[in-house]
């Protein structure tokens, strides 16, 4: 899997329909409505995210990597 920081992260979601609705030092919280119900995704701005946190905020936003890549 590609390595991504969390702000590109958080710019992949952002074109996906996620809005950004705080930040709480390092942290970003975006949601976003699917189908009522309400999605909300906890992104760290690090430079590179590991691949287990990673895999959790696809798990979160209920996407696959494909989906978040493209």
């Amino acid at each position: 899997m590609k390595v991504l920081s969390g702000k590109e992260v958080i710019k992949r979601l952002s074109k996906k329909g996620f809005r950004v609705v705080s930040q709480k030092g390092s942290h970003i919280k975006l949601k976003k409505d699917k189908n009522g119900k309400v999605l909300i995704v906890t992104v760290p701005t690090n430079k590179e995210l590991t691949i287990g946190v990673l895999l959790n905020i696809l798990k979160q936003a209920e996407m696959t990597k494909e989906e978040l890549l493209k």
